[in-house]
């Protein structure tokens, strides 16, 4: 017979180590579909580092994938640590990528230190308005924001393939459903010359510690995580619980839709269907992963980049598949889940005493 027992007071090593661990235990699984591939363990897991940091334009790939990363784990951070379910980042990060694109494609034009802020500001309220509805539908109602979220997902998706088809294609693109470029002025420049890392990257850094300021240090940040932690004691103690939610919801939407603003202005240059590989999902992972910490996100991040960076980089040179990151995410998401289950509760294996 197994019994859980809650634990009082679980230790720092325990609370902080079961990321590592989960990370770890997560590689460590992954040599076993590498050995059935055939592929030599050692010399596989040497290329996934090589590739995410064994080189300047190696580190600058991985940052410039983590950047997107740390803003889309930022976003999930906040929402659950209200208990607000947000699973759609990936809609969210395309409304702030098609805002982005329709603001700063030529609609207006000025000098990068007005259009760079525009764009930003136009991308980040694309996002927020996005997860208000069902922020609203939950607290009126008590619509499941897990099913809404996701299901909106796709609808933002068909209707950005239907802009890029209509309004907001490219006459240049010879038939390629994509948008017009954003102008110079509103591009996020380049930190390092020649390499693709840029502005976005310092501006998820400024919203890590913003976040992680806000969330510990202001009395909005206290009744966000009151909210989360009993949200009829909130409700009784006089806090507003809506109003909550709806900073909550502004500040998770408006993180994932700054996450498609820096994919287009900063990385591509222009809006396409295939502009996101899942950012917004893996941002689950990437805040699980930091136990909804903003400062522990950006090492999470960085984490969930150098396996995808590194992964593509093995998969070059020795011809296993690069989903092979995919699994080593995916496992380290189940391995958290599983560590910070056991660091909240006790497993007691009790033998049953016969009848007789």
């Amino acid at each position: 017979m197994i019994r859980f027992e809650p634990r009082t007071n679980p230790s720092a090593i325990m609370v902080y180590g079961v990321p590592v661990m989960a990370a770890t235990i997560a590689i460590l699984l992954a040599a076993i579909p590498l050995a059935l591939a055939g592929a030599p363990i050692i010399n596989a897991y040497g290329l996934m580092i090589s590739g995410a940091f064994g080189s300047m334009f190696s580190i600058s790939e991985m940052l410039t994938r983590a950047t997107p990363l740390i803003l889309t784990g930022l976003a999930a951070a906040i929402a659950f640590r209200a208990k607000l379910w947000n699973i759609g980042a990936e809609g969210q990060l395309y409304m702030g990528a098609m805002a982005a694109v329709a603001i700063g494609s030529g609609v207006i034009d000025g000098p990068s230190y007005i259009m760079i802020p525009v764009v930003l500001i136009a991308g980040a309220l694309a996002g927020a308005v996005m997860l208000i509805g069902p922020t609203l539908l939950k607290t009126r109602l008590g619509v499941d924001e897990v099913v809404t979220t996701l299901l909106l997902n796709f609808i933002v998706i068909l209707f950005v393939q239907m802009m890029l088809e209509g309004a907001l294609k490219d006459p240049m693109s010879m038939g390629w459903p994509q948008s017009e470029p954003v102008i110079d002025n509103a591009v996020l420049p380049p930190l390092i010359e020649r390499m693709r890392v840029h502005l976005g990257l310092v501006i998820a850094l400024i919203c890590a510690v913003a976040l992680a300021i806000f969330v510990k240090r202001t009395v909005w940040g206290f009744e966000i995580r009151a909210v989360g932690e009993n949200a009829a004691a909130a409700r009784f103690s006089g806090i507003s619980v809506t109003k909550t939610m709806v900073l909550v919801a502004m500040l998770s939407g408006g993180l994932a839709g700054l996450a498609g603003v820096s994919e287009v202005a900063g990385t591509r240059g222009y809006l396409a269907t295939d502009l996101s590989p899942g950012y917004g999902y893996a941002g689950i992972v990437v805040a699980m992963l930091a136990r909804l910490s903003p400062v522990g996100v950006i090492i999470s991040a960085v984490f969930v980049a150098s396996v995808f960076v590194g992964a593509d980089s093995m998969s070059r040179a020795i011809g296993v598949s690069s989903y092979l990151a995919d699994l080593i995410v995916a496992m380290s998401l189940l391995c958290v889940l599983i560590g910070g289950f056991l660091t909240r509760f006790k497993v007691h294996f009790e033998r049953q005493k016969s009848a007789g």
